[in-house]
């Protein structure tokens, strides 16, 4: 009798064809290179020391397999420090910039150690790359496969979670400080945080120096393959894949999946002023987009473009994609501008482009979620059209729509329905189901939920950038006083358009996204884009936590409703027409008189009646219908049940104009409308009935 085995494939990790490879000698090291005329590996003992102590040459002849240099060392370990180095022809015009002194990256590498060194011979030294042995005891974890569906995304920093005093954690700033906090993302009840680019960036410039203005973001990249060296709490060379693993490990116990925010659009290289210290020193010319065969094309606005669609810069994303999925075992990825995956190689935005192809449909990458920021720097912008089912998409649309409603805004009562009934007009053509749709109010780029209530206007002065950068149209007001104020008329309306905001949100097909802190309020003081703040400005403060625990609570009762809650994370679209026995439509739309909506009728109040799905046999899945009544006017008015609602028991389940604990109603119990069916509706406000239990 034959005896059934576990499967190995999680338990080795993947190995990409290229950089540092662990085997029973040694360390095999192997890069590409096609326009190299000789390559060097340089060995260092310590990441403090600015010159290899051993420097070994690749035999042109033995070492060379076609386009790939390939050498193994004997005795070498994990923990050892290298760096490349490559002659070549200097020709910018023809897209050549070799330079046999440059220090050079491993696109490969697994990990970096240390931080750029400035010497008096002017030659750049960059971080250290670090061999690294994958071994690691994940204790049976496997991916956490909550269906997308039933997803609510947490998008947040990974130092700034814990950073600041406020967080009274051991670890701060570091992927072990992020599992002091899992209980509090617990209670929060999020399925998923996406985490802001974990891979490596500068942290000081090139000459060893502090960054300027910082970079506290770290939107650019510099080694796909590496967690984040800032983010350890242990400094040791390499250390930082072990913590990110055990911070991944952590999180899946507790049910919560790892999205990465992944760079694919440029490099921390810049354009032809930039420094050489990885991928141009290899093969300028196939890594970048290049027009006229010496300029850098620049849709991605950080001065160079990734050459996504050539096959040999498309074979790197997919083995990292597999290496951070095989390795680190994350969940999916967000993609930044990942519109730049769409372009050809001369840059022109193509029909069924390679690369986005072949992330969808790699087997490897199966559970995994794939996530695009569906436009770039230089125009594209193809929300709703990005890529096939397998592709959700932030949606860009979601955002601007529910603030212009909430906001008061004419005519836009019909594009919060769309929004609110899953944005089929964006998705629904391509046979794209609603949780193609990434809904979000605020992101790590603008307001946060409170800015975006407090300030008309950015104030981004700290950026030394005399506030000219980030974005002027931000869809926001302040209700009276720019920025923090005593009057309590306005926090009041400010406290209620955030409850109407996250309500939206939280009630809406599709899948949500909030921000870290937006669940209590965190303000960067009206900056909107905080890129370079590695200070107070974007660390969340847990003080923050208990002084407004009243605004926490109204989101923990959101989204424990919704993920109990069937009725508004459906898989399909909200059609109009009947969707069980009783022949009720599964959404119907009111005026506030509780007829019909008349869609022109020039006032920002409407009423929608959204049925439960159709019974199943488990009683998990059992749907309550749902009545949401909107007043974006600036005047209190009346409004009726509808007609559809019939005889039916309703409960107040919120009102975002009451005060708490009757903003909402974590047990679905709240009072029932009055005799005659109106209700009294605050100006600026939304209520949610729920009606028991078929």
């Amino acid at each position: 009798m034959l005896m059934r085995q576990p499967c190995p494939s999680l338990q080795f990790a993947y190995q990409p064809p290229f950089g540092a490879t662990i085997n029973n000698t040694g360390v095999q090291f192997s890069v590409f290179s096609r326009s190299a005329t000789a390559m060097r590996l340089l060995l260092y003992n310590d990441v403090a020391d600015t010159e290899p102590s051993e420097i070994i040459s690749f035999d042109r002849d033995a070492d060379r397999w076609g386009d790939v240099w390939s050498l193994n060392v004997p005795s070498l370990a994990h923990g050892q420090l290298y760096h490349f180095q490559a002659d070549g022809p200097w020709d910018p015009c023809n897209g050549h910039r070799f330079d046999p002194a440059a220090r050079l990256i491993d696109p490969y590498a697994q990990a970096l150690a240390g931080e750029f060194q400035a010497g008096d011979d002017g030659i750049i030294r960059p971080p250290k790359c670090v061999v690294i042995d994958e071994e690691f005891d994940w204790d049976g974890d496997r991916p956490v496969r909550h269906d997308i569906s039933e997803s609510v995304i947490y998008e947040m920093h990974v130092k700034g979670f814990t950073n600041s005093t406020t967080a009274r954690v051991e670890t701060g700033g570091s992927y072990l400080g992020v599992i002091e906090k899992i209980p509090y993302l617990k209670s929060l009840g999020i399925t998923a945080v996406e985490l802001m680019p974990v891979n490596e960036f500068p942290i000081k410039d090139m000459h060893g120096n502090q960054l300027e203005r910082g970079n506290y973001w770290g939107y650019d990249p510099m080694a796909f393959f590496s967690p984040h060296r800032g983010y350890a709490h242990d400094r040791t060379p390499g250390a930082q894949v072990r913590e990110f693993k055990q911070m991944v490990k952590a999180l899946h116990a507790a049910g919560i999946e790892v999205i990465l925010d992944v760079v694919f659009n440029h490099t921390c290289e810049g354009n032809e002023k930039g420094p050489t210290l990885s991928f141009k020193g290899l093969e300028n010319q196939v890594y970048y987009i290049l027009s006229e065969g010496q300029h850098y094309s620049n849709y991605s606005g950080c001065g160079n473009t990734l050459n996504g669609n050539h096959p040999v810069v498309r074979e790197m994303i997919f083995h990292c994609l597999r290496h951070w999925v095989h390795n680190y075992h994350v969940d999916g990825f967000r993609f930044d501008l990942a519109s730049i995956l769409s372009r050809d190689r001369k840059g022109n935005l193509i029909p069924n482009p390679p690369m986005v192809e072949l992330i969808s449909e790699d087997p490897l990458l199966a559970d995994t979620k794939i996530i695009a920021e569906a436009w770039d720097a230089a125009g594209a912008y193809q929300v709703g059209s990005f890529g096939n089912h397998r592709w959700a998409e932030w949606n860009g649309r979601y955002r601007d729509d529910v603030r212009a409603f909430w906001r008061g805004d004419s005519g836009t009562l019909g594009s919060l329905a769309t929004r609110l009934a899953g944005s089929s007009d964006l998705y629904a053509h391509d046979g794209r189901p609603p949780f193609c749709s990434i809904n979000f109010v605020t992101s790590h780029d603008g307001f946060t939920m409170n800015d975006l209530v407090s300030f008309k206007n950015k104030h981004n002065e700290a950026n030394d950038e005399n506030n000219c950068d980030g974005d002027n149209h931000n869809i926001s007001d302040n209700y009276g006083v720019e920025g923090e104020t005593d009057i309590p008329s306005v926090n009041l309306i400010r406290d209620r358009q955030i409850k109407n905001m996250m309500s939206t949100l939280l009630l809406s097909q599709g899948v949500p996204m909030l921000v870290s802190g937006d669940e209590v309020r965190r303000t960067q003081n009206g900056n909107n884009n905080a890129y370079c703040q590695d200070n107070e400005t974007s660390w969340f403060d847990w003080s923050l936590v208990e002084h407004n625990r009243e605004m926490l609570r109204f989101v923990q009762t959101l989204i424990r409703f919704r993920r109990n809650q069937p009725t508004v994370r459906r898989r399909t679209y909200l059609t109009g027409k009947p969707v069980d026995e009783r022949g009720i439509p599964d959404v119907s739309w009111f005026g506030p008189d509780g007829q019909s909506l008349q869609w022109d009728q020039g006032t920002l109040a409407m009423v929608a009646h959204i049925a439960a799905p159709p019974k199943t046999d488990d009683p998990e899945l059992l749907g309550r219908d749902i009545v949401m009544m909107f007043n974006s006017t600036g005047q209190d008015r009346d409004f009726f049940m509808p007609t559809v609602a019939g005889d039916s028991v309703w409960n107040l389940f919120l009102d975002t104009a009451a005060p708490s604990p009757g903003d909402i109603y974590p047990d679905l119990n709240g009072p029932e409308p009055s005799g005659d069916k109106s209700v009294s509706m605050a100006h600026h406000s939304l209520k949610v009935f729920i009606g028991r239990n078929r």
